[in-house]
């Protein structure tokens, strides 16, 4: 992949991110998430994004594209005893996959993450995603367990893969 620039997202990136993220969604093959969003929706949800998030895009240098993102938000806001672990999800658009625009997504939160003191970051993958496991088990990650039937997405239920990432905060 050429030079990418790796960035925040801004609210005006909402339609940008839709045309990637909906159709992932709509092929009902590698999310949990099941029902399309607005432009207005996702802007509304960058406006109202944690202080302590990360959403970074990758956006393509020579048309200013954005060809994927990942958003890693604090695992639970009800207490502080989790403060140190955040929950990712990262989405490349198709036509872009394997094309390394996720390891640069992933250099990038990693350090971040660090930035922001988050220790540790969690997630779950589609048991019936092996590429999207296999892309995070490639960046350090570790698979925890297996949620059976955590997913009912069109009427049928989906195991999700409960992975984790510990930071090194040195």
């Amino acid at each position: 992949m050429e030079n990418l620039i790796i960035r925040e997202a801004r609210p005006d990136d909402a339609a940008a991110i839709v045309r990637i993220l909906d159709p992932i969604i709509e092929a009902g093959a590698f999310t949990a998430l099941d029902t399309p969003f607005s432009v207005e929706e996702e802007r509304d949800y960058i406006l109202k994004f944690p202080a302590r998030g990360i959403f970074l895009l990758a956006v393509r240098q020579s048309d200013r594209q954005i060809l994927g993102f990942q958003s890693m938000e604090p695992f639970a806001n009800y207490t502080h005893a989790f403060d140190h672990v955040g929950v990712l999800g990262t989405y490349v658009a198709f036509h872009c996959r394997r094309q390394g625009v996720a390891k640069q997504l992933f250099e990038s939160t990693f350090e971040a993450a660090r930035l922001k003191q988050y220790e540790k970051i969690f997630t779950f993958v589609r048991a019936d995603n092996p590429a999207g496991l296999l892309t995070y088990l490639h960046h350090g990650f570790r698979i925890v367990g297996t949620a059976q039937r955590q997913a009912k997405i069109k009427g049928r239920y989906v195991d999700e893969i409960i992975i984790e990432k510990l930071l090194d905060t040195e």
